[in-house]
This record gives structure tokens, C-alpha cells and sequence, in this order.
């Protein structure tokens, strides 16, 4: 199966639009192209419990973030500060950069 190169990338600033987390904005730590998640830092927060271990050390209650549906969110323009839908464009010197459709800002740096 090829995988779908995806609109959102790693340090990209987000915005939940479903779920108990939905208005939250944050920042993609990781993307998982092949489920199509992503990991959003300090949205969906769980808690699990983990053993004392001499890798871990002490046990306890420890909180990470889950992975939301790629679907679940839309990308923030850094520029007019909100949620838009992404689009690409050829430079002249012929590389594409990804551009916001509100704005028509570039996206990538």
C-alpha cells in the first residue's frame, strides 16, 4: 500500500476540531502516516500506570498524549492565526511550498 503523503507535518501548529479536546491548539510532536494519526503536545492527555522497573525506576501514574485521528484536526496559519485548509504552489525555482488558502501566505519556512 503507498502511503499518502500527508498535509500535516511535525512542528505544525493545530487545532482540535472534534472530541473532548475540541478549541485546543497545539503543536504536532508526530505523525504516523500509516494509521493516519497524529500526536498533538498537551492534547488528549491519558494516564497510565507503570510498574517499578530498573529501566523506569520508580513506578507510578504516568501522563502522555494519545494519538487524535488526522482527520480530528486542522492546520493553523501562522500568519492570519486561523484554521485553514492547506494548498501547494510551484516557486520559480521550482520547489513546491505549502500555502495557506485563506491568506495565500507560504506555509514552510
Amino acid at each position: 500500500m503507498r502511503k499518502k503523503h500527508p498535509k500535516i507535518k511535525k512542528n505544525d501548529k493545530v487545532i482540535v476540531l472534534v472530541g473532548r479536546e475540541v478549541g485546543k491548539i497545539g503543536t504536532v510532536l508526530k505523525v504516523d502516516t500509516e494509521k493516519a494519526r497524529v500526536i498533538v503536545e498537551k492534547v488528549n492527555i491519558i494516564k497510565r500506570h507503570s510498574k517499578a522497573s530498573p529501566k523506569t525506576g520508580q513506578g507510578g501514574i504516568v501522563e502522555k498524549e494519545a494519538p487524535l485521528n488526522i482527520s480530528n484536526v486542522m492546520i493553523v496559519c501562522d500568519k492570519c492565526a486561523e484554521p485553514t485548509k492547506i494548498g501547494k504552489r510551484l516557486l520559480e525555482d521550482g520547489s513546491r511550498v505549502r500555502i495557506c488558502k485563506k491568506c495565500g501566505e507560504p506555509m514552510d519556512k
